[in-house]
């Protein structure tokens, strides 16, 4: 256990250092070619995040481990929406553009209602299950949401800001280098938590929704704040919601393709406080400072988290 301990540290470094780098290519690749932050971040760095999230959901799928492949998802969405998001606001308080306020928060609530729906068969009336033609569906409309991205960037209205320019070879150095610390680190600090965890006991589905789903965030979790510290709220909250797309789009869309997922209905609850924490997030958006997350909203979200996770835990005591 010490063993896993040390790697589970030296997946934490990989994390930290990976992020950084990757929101400094980013950055400088948004700032270069005069794309708005925010497509970056819905974009790239969203995507790199989300790559832990992919490779353990595809493993889990091919070993037929649905309530991993459902827990790490959902679990990963919950961790990114509230306890994220939160720690970023906390940090320096979020303002957002207004595209991303009207349109693509409410995109994520919808596909959440969506993926709710395909997976309860609401739609089909047969046992619940996300089919391969569900996940069809998700990866035609994770296609329509990357035109979507493109579109908007040819009309997005570019602020020009003076910044130091970064050549060709060291952005995309910091970017590929920044995506491999994120996915190693992310798979030391998974692999080495559920080996602790099995050792002790826990459930598939505890694991999935708290262990796994940290481990995987980790990446979105550092490059958020990393991005809030740098007063980046673009990429902090775009980073975040663009992750929370990608995982019910592009990664439930593959598992499903590679195995259909068995649906628990016991992930009912945990559906409706992710759909409930994105229509907070709606609310928290026009009150107050229109399109800003106060610090005292963020505090909401981060405690309401631990007061779910700890209501987890207990109930396998």
């Amino acid at each position: 256990m010490v063993f896993s301990l040390l790697l589970i540290v030296a997946g934490f470094l990989g994390l930290i250092f990976g992020a950084n780098w990757l929101v400094d290519g980013a950055s400088g690749l948004a700032k270069k070619y005069n794309i708005p932050d925010l497509v970056i971040g819905l974009t790239i760095v969203a995507f790199g995040t989300s790559a832990p999230e992919l490779v353990v959901n595809s493993v889990a799928s091919i070993d037929g481990l649905s309530d991993i492949v459902l827990a790490n998802i959902i679990g990963s969405n919950n961790f990114n929406l509230f306890l994220i998001l939160g720690i970023a606001g906390l940090v320096y308080p979020i303002t957002v553009q207004s595209s991303t306020a009207w349109r693509e928060i409410p995109i994520s609530l919808i596909i959440t209602v969506v993926l709710f729906g395909l997976a309860n068969d609401f739609f089909m009336n047969q046992n619940p299950v996300i089919s391969r033609l569900d996940g069809i569906i998700l990866l035609v409309s994770f296609v329509s949401f990357l035109y979507y991205i493109f579109k908007q960037m040819k009309t997005e209205k570019i602020e020009v800001i003076p910044y130091i320019q970064k050549t060709n070879l060291k952005i995309w150095s910091l970017i590929l280098i920044g995506f491999g610390g994120l996915i190693i680190g992310g798979k030391l600090v998974v692999d080495n938590s559920i080996d602790i965890a099995t050792d002790l006991g826990v459930s598939q589905k505890i694991i999935g929704l708290t262990i796994i789903a940290a481990g995987t965030s980790l990446p979105e979790l550092i490059t958020s704040i990393v991005a809030a510290l740098k007063k980046n709220s673009d990429i902090a909250i775009g980073n975040v919601i663009g992750s929370n797309i990608f995982n019910i789009l592009l990664i439930i869309s593959i598992s499903a393709l590679i195995n259909p997922i068995e649906y628990n209905p016991v992930f009912n609850q945990d559906f409706a406080i992710l759909i409930g924490g994105t229509v907070f997030l709606i609310i928290a958006m026009f009150t107050g400072k229109r399109k800003k997350l106060d610090r005292w909203e963020a505090l909401v979200l981060v405690v309401f988290y631990l007061i779910y996770t700890s209501y987890l835990v207990s109930k396998e005591l």
